[in-house]
């Protein structure tokens, strides 16, 4: 099936030229995730799953574009889960994935009336509405026969995540990469797990995707993620380098100097133990700092190269 992703005819020679290098940027980055964790495999049938937003559509054309010079086969079809959110611009989705030759399809439910129901006027209505999506979505996948569900969650929802669930579920997690779905019948992968979400907003804008808002979460004001994205925004306009350390950081987890007496077997640890990673340095101030500058250097490397049950879909 012939694919349709050129860039628009409206753009100037200089966008055309940036989104050339962006898209470079993030196939890169897409390449990377899916080799790192074997995202993908010879025969896969991925689902990807849809919102309207600029980070699902990212998604999809990324994994297109890889797809034709892929050394594997795998087949790809889009999923929209229409809510029956009131004034949803039905037809938008199709004709965009008409446009495109990809395969899709639009699955219909009306969780919106739902969430409306459990959920009282002014609460967060995020936790029931994505828990009714997973359940429709996994439902679908299995229906379509795929073999692993994509979701458009890129770096910044993984830093962000980890935040909220240490700041209000005491727990240091994120969102994975690749796991089993919650229900233990699917694989769920992240393929913009590497990506930025500014380069995923200017994506979005040089390839003018047809976005769709949501008129649940997204006319939610003061949402605990909102808070912590402006606070990583603002670190991340003070402290250059400081959000690339803290994802270089959920990729190099040292147990022995953390607290989790189950991932780790503190008891048995004595004097014949010897030097566990390191030792006992962590007040050694020059070595400590010495060392987050170093993982800096190497996360801006590689960037070159649900305790909450808030979990979005994508």
């Amino acid at each position: 099936m012939s694919t349709n992703l050129a860039p628009s005819t409206s753009l100037t020679p200089q966008q055309k030229s940036q989104l050339a290098k962006l898209e470079k940027r993030l196939r890169r980055h897409v390449g990377q995730a899916i080799a790192q964790y074997n995202m993908i495999e010879d025969g896969d049938r991925i689902m990807v799953c849809l919102s309207g937003g600029k980070d699902s559509y990212a998604l999809l054309s990324i994994l297109m574009i890889l797809k034709e010079s892929a050394p594997i086969n795998f087949e790809l079809i889009a999923v929209n889960l229409d809510q029956k959110q009131p004034g949803f611009p039905e037809h938008v989705l199709p004709n965009y994935l008409e446009s495109l030759g990809v395969e899709y399809k639009i699955v219909e439910e009306d969780t919106y009336a739902i969430v409306k129901e459990k959920i009282p006027e002014g609460k967060t209505t995020c936790s029931l509405c994505s828990r009714l999506r997973r359940a429709v979505l996994y439902k679908a996948a299995k229906a379509l026969g795929a073999t692993k569900i994509a979701l458009g969650h890129h770096r910044d929802d993984m830093i962000e995540t980890m935040m909220l669930n240490m700041f209000y579920g005491g727990k240091l997690k994120s969102m994975p990469a690749k796991l089993v779905s919650d229900n233990g019948e699917h694989v769920v992968i992240r393929p913009l797990a590497f990506c930025k979400e500014s380069e995923l907003i200017q994506y979005g804008q040089l390839k003018s995707f047809p976005i769709i808002p949501c008129n649940l979460c997204g006319s939610q004001p003061n949402l605990q993620r909102q808070n912590i994205k402006k606070m990583l925004n603002d670190w991340n306009e003070n402290f250059p380098g400081r959000i690339e350390s803290m994802f270089t950081a959920m990729q190099n987890i040292v147990p022995s100097h953390l607290c989790d007496s189950e991932l780790f077997d503190f008891k048995s640890i004595n004097a014949n133990s010897g030097v566990i990673n390191g030792g006992d340095t962590a007040f050694d101030q020059e070595t400590h700092f010495t060392s987050v500058k170093n993982d800096t250097s190497a996360s801006l490397n590689v960037d070159q190269a649900n305790v909450l049950n808030i979990t979005e879909i994508k």
